[in-house]
């Protein structure tokens, strides 16, 4: 276990923002379904994404590191296995998500091994969609772990989801049916959220040659007998990860960003938007922003589309004049934690008022001389570790986080880079 203390300072400097984690898990797979030979630069290595890479190693992709943050990638074309399968998804939902559809096209059985809070988090789409198909899809939890078992062949035909569970459903199906004999659509269900989610997964097929096409606004049409053909990908950096330092500049000195693409179809982009309409002030720079703190109002975020910003968010509600209301939030009460719960339990710590409903997260900002009654939980999610190190800088005293290691699953460097700004970090292994 790690212990981070973080203390109370003022940033200065430039941060160089780590590759999108959304947009690397679908250029791995892609690549590894590709035949040939594909090269990924500007790849950040997190358990994350090394789980994605193992898992599609396991597929036959061969797997080459040609430095820190590229990889080289050489696929086989459609999935095949001749024996049964054992994928270690560690703890990340789309690993697992995105993989079962994937792996469906081989036939054989395998089992994907989960952690954390994974195994608990709903997989209630595919049940459906595997039953109807006549195909074993089910939990299971013995000596070789927990998680689920699927075998069979996954078949083209016609699909429909609903809009607002978790978007990797739909991602998971889209890398699958193109490699199927027969065409497949895909009937969404509105509301439909996370569909920025689903724009990255398409963009990234075309990269590798493949299409799947908007019938209208809520149908996928996806032709079957298609390739993927290998290509070279620099991944761009990740606006998720980019929202802890926006935030840091927001609420505390100016900080610098690099490394972005300002046209990014990322949905996690609405953190500028979201910083400028409480007050703060954002620059645009050539390859990034500049971040400034201001007189941060309250405001009320619908995160259907963003809802890996809602850590962070609370964290300047907290600093921001007013009462300030995320909506369209039940989704994060299935992530890595119960992010409302958990986050209303660490704020508490802090004297931050914070209310809640199922679907909604209230936060009363304006607060001052702001200081952690107790150590800090990471409730083993990266997102909390990351926005209570941001809070932890306008702090009157340092503030302590017990687990935070949790950050490796998406962001390994936070701490590094927290400190090339300035910020005193202290880390303790603590047995």
């Amino acid at each position: 276990m790690i212990t981070a203390t973080v203390y109370p300072g003022t940033p200065r400097g430039t941060v160089k923002i780590p590759a999108s984690k959304s947009l690397a898990h679908r250029a791995v797979i892609c690549a590894a379904l590709a035949d040939g030979e594909s090269k990924l630069t500007n790849l950040t290595r997190s358990n994350d994404i090394n789980a994605t890479l193992n898992g599609m190693a396991a597929l036959g992709a061969q797997i080459t590191a040609v430095s820190e943050d590229e990889v080289i990638i050489t696929g086989q074309g459609r999935p095949a296995a001749s024996a049964p399968l054992t994928v270690d998804c560690g703890e990340s939902g789309s690993t697992l998500r995105f993989f079962i559809p994937i792996f469906a096209l081989t036939g054989q059985k395998v089992r994907f091994i989960c952690h954390g809070r994974l195994p608990q988090r709903p997989q209630s789409v595919y049940q459906q969609i595997f039953a109807e198909q006549g195909l074993h899809f089910a939990p299971f939890a013995d000596a070789e772990g927990a998680g689920w078992e699927l075998q069979g062949s996954l078949q083209p035909g016609d699909f429909t989801l609903a809009g607002d569970v978790s978007s990797q459903f739909i991602s998971g199906l889209l890398f699958a049916l193109p490699l199927l004999g027969g065409d497949s659509t895909i009937h969404i269900q509105p509301p439909f959220e996370s569909r920025s989610y689903v724009e990255l997964t398409l963009a990234t097929l075309r990269n590798f040659g493949v299409t799947a096409h908007w019938q209208d606004d809520f149908t996928l049409l996806i032709p079957g007998g298609q390739q993927y053909r290998a290509c070279a990908q620099q991944i761009e950096g990740d606006f998720s990860q980019l929202a802890f330092w926006a935030a840091l500049g927001a609420i505390n000195s100016e900080v610098t960003l690099c490394g972005i693409n300002h046209n990014s179809a990322q949905g996690d982009r609405q953190i500028i938007e979201i910083i400028r309409q409480m007050q703060g002030e954002i620059e645009d720079t050539a390859d990034g922003y500049i971040c400034r703190p201001g007189r941060l109002q309250a405001a009320a975020v619908d995160l259907a589309d963003c809802p890996d910003l809602g850590p962070i968010l609370t964290v300047l509600a907290a600093l921001a004049k007013g009462e300030t209301r995320l909506y369209n939030a039940g989704r994060l009460r299935i992530k890595e934690s119960d992010r409302i719960a958990d986050v209303e339990c660490e704020l508490a710590r802090f004297g931050i008022r914070t209310h809640s409903t199922q679907d909604e997260l209230f936060i009363s900002g304006g607060n001052a001389d702001l200081a952690a009654d107790s150590p800090c939980q990471a409730h083993n999610d990266h997102r909390i570790v990351m926005a209570l190190s941001v809070l932890a800088t306008v702090c009157s005293r340092p503030t302590v986080i017990h687990n935070a290691e949790a950050i490796n699953k998406s962001y390994p460097n936070f701490f590094q880079n927290l400190q090339n700004l300035g910020i005193k970090v202290e880390l303790t292994n603590v047995e």
